[in-house]
């Protein structure tokens, strides 16, 4: 009987110190898309909790919703935008809705996918096309399909514009190009000739551009600078120390690897970080 109650005390003790260490923990609500973002985060959940912190993600599929919701306070951050996208959001709304990028951590190729071509040259007159319409990501895709030779944009046209399809100056070979949700680009892909998907929902539909894109942006492009997918925060919490805390974790050897190792990404995550400054 003494063994039991010893047994069931040591129980008791050992809840109440569990439940006093979480409550110990500051907690950081973060959002994310499912993949790869909310995937690197789970890899740092223990690490953020050694440093102090409770991450917590909340899953998000429109990207019209994360900055909102960090704008209200709803959210402490998120990570799933790159900076045109985030500048885009920052012109849209007032001063006092706006958010501020302040960690760099992947880049995610834009691709061209089909499940009718292997290649663009096998492309029919006419074939259809279709790309995101949220405005930087419709600039971007246009200017992948530029690069393909599919299409030409005016000569000072640049990366960081908001263009859209009225703004081509020349399409080749006939070809249909139309705009939906970019969440919606996957599932497309059974009827259009090709689709531009962004990194993210591509994985998500299991697809990696290395592996099945017909095309894509280079990891030594200006693509890969201009669209690395950062954490983003209020203004006033850019210097907070679950901010350093989290750019600690984010830019580490272990996420590193997590990146390049996962047959699963296959060239469709690249980290923004060098090994070198995370291993500093």
């Amino acid at each position: 009987m003494k063994k039991l109650f010893a047994i069931v005390l040591a129980l008791a003790l050992a809840l109440s110190i569990s439940a006093f260490a979480e409550t110990e923990l500051e907690t950081i609500v973060i959002g994310a898309t499912p993949s790869p973002h909310a995937e690197i985060l789970e890899v740092i959940v223990d690490d953020m909790a050694e440093l102090g912190y409770n991450l917590q993600i909340q899953i998000f599929n429109d990207y019209n919703l994360p900055c909102p919701a960090v704008a209200s306070g709803e959210l402490d951050a998120n990570y799933f935008a790159h900076i045109p996208f985030i500048d885009s959001y920052n012109a849209s709304v007032s001063e006092d809705e706006q958010v501020v990028p302040v960690i760099g951590v992947h880049y995610e190729p834009f691709g061209i996918y089909s499940n009718r071509y292997e290649s663009l040259d096998e492309l029919p007159e006419g074939a259809t096309v279709a790309i995101p319409n949220d405005a930087s990501n419709q600039t971007r895709a246009l200017f992948l399909l530029q690069t393909a030779g599919l299409i030409t944009l005016p000569e000072d046209a640049e990366p960081t514009d908001e263009l859209n399809i009225t703004d081509i100056v020349e399409i080749s070979n006939g070809l249909q190009i139309s705009d939906i949700d970019a969440s919606q680009l996957p599932s497309t892909l059974d009827d259009v000739d090709i689709a531009v998907i962004n990194g993210n929902f591509a994985l998500d539909a299991g697809l990696s551009p290395l592996r099945d894109a017909i095309f894509y942006e280079p990891s030594d492009s200006e693509a890969a600078e201009i669209y690395a997918n950062y954490v983003v925060v209020r203004p006033e919490d850019e210097e907070a120390e679950w901010v350093e805390a989290l750019r600690q974790c984010l830019c580490s050897e272990e996420v590193y690897e997590f990146m390049t190792d996962n047959e699963a990404y296959a060239g469709g995550v690249i980290p923004f970080f060098s090994l070198d400054s995370a291993e500093e």
